[in-house]
């Protein structure tokens, strides 16, 4: 590509496209310019698990998703994901995730859980000890 050929794309708003990559789209666009998921007030945590709702109808009639909300509808769709995963598979920045699930989860589209906190769960010692008592049964 000659210099005259880069001026007149670079004058064509060229600066949105790379040539690798394709059409750029901001962080700030896809998410309307909100940093923080809604009012509900759930923490998207990296570990944090979503599941597709029971209640979210199969088909993505909803023309107020974007394609973004609907990549991570269908990531979800197969079984449950963490927020990481998600972000991941999407080849999206996980502040742009956490927005846009807040969105899905808002419209009843998502639900999100957390994985049990190892210190929370029973100590090895009483499983077994509960074990043996009911094979002595």
């Amino acid at each position: 590509m000659n210099a005259q050929d880069q001026d007149h794309r670079r004058e064509q708003g060229s600066q949105w496209y790379d040539n690798e990559a394709g059409p750029l789209v901001r962080p700030y666009a896809m998410t309307g310019g909100r940093t923080r998921p809604g009012p509900t007030g759930v923490r998207f945590d990296l570990i944090a698990l979503v599941t597709l709702a029971g209640t979210a109808p199969e088909g993505d009639d909803d023309s107020t998703l974007g394609p973004e909300h609907r990549a991570l509808i269908e990531l979800c769709r197969p079984e449950t994901q963490s927020v990481a995963e998600l972000a991941a598979g999407a080849d999206l920045p996980v502040g742009v995730v956490r927005v846009l699930l807040g969105d899905l989860l808002e419209r009843g589209r998502v639900t999100v859980s957390r994985p049990v906190p190892p210190a929370h769960l029973p100590d090895e010692r009483i499983l077994r000890e509960v074990i043996e008592g009911l094979r002595a049964l």
